[in-house]
């Protein structure tokens, strides 16, 4: 795979009758390794192992419903006191980020109500502080590290 912009992580990826798989550390299990999939356990690392996320916050593939559709977020990080922290949305690597990514992303925070949403193709990441008092939000130079 494809070298991103983000400190290179340790991923432990298999082959099975010719397939590739990538580890998922957040649900124990391997997941075939698509170029999204890439972006998403990458940034996972990255969130642990550089930003100090703690992994039992994360979670990742969240249901949730808007205006009666069945949707996934790609990655969901949580407060210790069990709020939204950081919504992730993933795209493969191979796309340039574009509004209808941030809008997606947005639309899942009008059911979250994160501090912070983001996407990313592993080369672009684009992250938003949301004010939810204002009902405005400032785009960040940088991820936000974790804080308790």
């Amino acid at each position: 795979m494809v070298e991103l912009n983000i400190p290179t992580q340790d991923i432990d990826i298999k082959i099975i009758e010719s397939k590739k798989y990538i580890f998922d550390l957040i649900r124990k299990k391997y997941l075939i390794l698509t170029p999204e999939e890439w972006v998403r356990q990458n940034l996972i690392r990255y969130f642990i192992n550089d930003l100090n996320y703690p992994r039992g916050l994360i979670k990742t593939e969240s249901s949730l419903k808007y205006n009666n559709l069945k949707k996934r977020s790609d990655i969901l990080i949580f407060n210790n006191d069990m709020t939204h922290f950081l919504v992730v949305e993933c795209k493969s690597y191979k796309l340039k980020l574009n509004k209808s990514h941030l809008s997606q992303s947005a639309m899942y925070n009008k059911i979250y109500k994160s501090k912070y949403v983001m996407i990313s193709n592993g080369f672009d990441h684009i992250v938003c502080k949301y004010d939810w008092s204002n009902d405005s939000f400032e785009f960040m130079k940088s991820i936000p590290k974790y804080r308790n």
